[in-house]
């Protein structure tokens, strides 16, 4: 036989599909609140009321605001994880950044409304890392530098 003719291995099974473990979201009372989240620049006050699911943004639709799939991904997260995505309405007030910093801010101002509807929904909404605070921001400009990090050009002779 040459050395390129063996046997090939027997494929190894594949495993059934283990399930994936839900999370046991309690019942929520709808009712009215508010919060507050901060990203880099961008701050975003958060109102949450009893609804059909709609979500404005400086008093404009949702989808026309953040046109990024990932954004508006993103900032449905804690409703999604908590069943409430169609049940509650979210008017957003965001001022300062860009776009991430503003969905981030989002993000964390619903997480921290639907915490004060429900305080049973914090080890779901902390397991899922919404509760923290991104603490990265611009780092300032130095004297004698160009910008933050970058130096001016240095020549030898």
């Amino acid at each position: 036989m040459s050395q390129f003719t063996s046997a090939a291995p027997a494929p190894t099974p594949v495993p059934a599909a283990t399930p994936v473990p839900t999370v046991q979201v309690p019942a929520v009372e709808p009712k009215p609140s508010a919060g507050t989240g901060r990203r880099k620049e961008s701050v975003a006050r958060v109102r949450l009321m009893p609804g059909t699911g709609t979500i404005t943004v400086n008093a404009r639709p949702f989808d026309n605001y953040f046109p990024r799939e990932a954004l508006r991904m993103a900032i449905r997260e804690p409703l999604l994880l908590t069943h409430l995505l169609g049940k509650m309405d979210v008017r957003v007030r965001v001022v300062g950044g860009g776009a991430t910093g503003q969905a981030g801010a989002i993000r964390m101002g619903i997480a921290r409304a639907l915490l004060s509807l429900s305080e049973a929904l914090r080890p779901t909404l902390r397991g899922a890392g919404l509760l923290t605070r991104d603490p990265r921001m611009k780092e300032r400009k130095k004297y004698g530098q160009k910008g933050a990090r970058k130096r001016f050009q240095w020549t030898k002779r």
